[in-house]
Parts: C-alpha cells; sequence; structure tokens
C-alpha cells in the first residue's frame, strides 16, 4: 500500500491535513504520487503546484517536500503545502 499524508499550514500550525492511500500496483511510484496530489488538490480545493527543482531534489532525499506561494499560480491562503510519504509498497 502507498499512502501520502498531505498537511496545510498556516503561521506555524496545522489548519487541515489529510492522508491519500492508492493500492494500484499497475502505478509506479511517480504516478502514484501525482494521482494523490490531484486527490489533495481537489480535497483542499488547491490548484496543482509547480514541481521546482529544490521539491523534486527534497522529495527525493526525504520523502517530503513543502509548496509554497512560489509553487502555486493562484494566490494561496496558507503558508505551505506539506506532503510526506509515510508507507511505500514493498
Amino acid at each position: 500500500m502507498f499512502r501520502l499524508w498531505a498537511k496545510v499550514f498556516q503561521d506555524n500550525k496545522l489548519q487541515k491535513d489529510v492522508v491519500i492511500s492508492n493500492d494500484d500496483t499497475k502505478l509506479n511510484r511517480t504516478r502514484k504520487v501525482y494521482a494523490a496530489i490531484d486527490t489533495i488538490c481537489y480535497e483542499f480545493d488547491l490548484s496543482k503546484p509547480i514541481w521546482l527543482e529544490s521539491n523534486i531534489a527534497d522529495f527525493k532525499r526525504h520523502d517530503k517536500t513543502r509548496f509554497t506561494q512560489d509553487n502555486f499560480i493562484d494566490t494561496i491562503d496558507f503558508d505551505f503545502l506539506e506532503i510526506h510519504v509515510i508507507e511505500e509498497d514493498d
């Protein structure tokens, strides 16, 4: 099972969070992450964030990254969206 935890922070306080699960064994890790982000954006009513080089490097290194205003075309009403892989397929 693949699970990704998304958290929205404002003023260093957790505002909302959601855990997205994906059992589809046909998808590779990248596609599971993108599918989870699509679901997160739908749940939180957000536009899709743009992956910058710093996000890619953080995600590869730590299995988590933060999306700030720089990652969104639309204005956001929070400080950052953090995603974190909490469980991966064996």
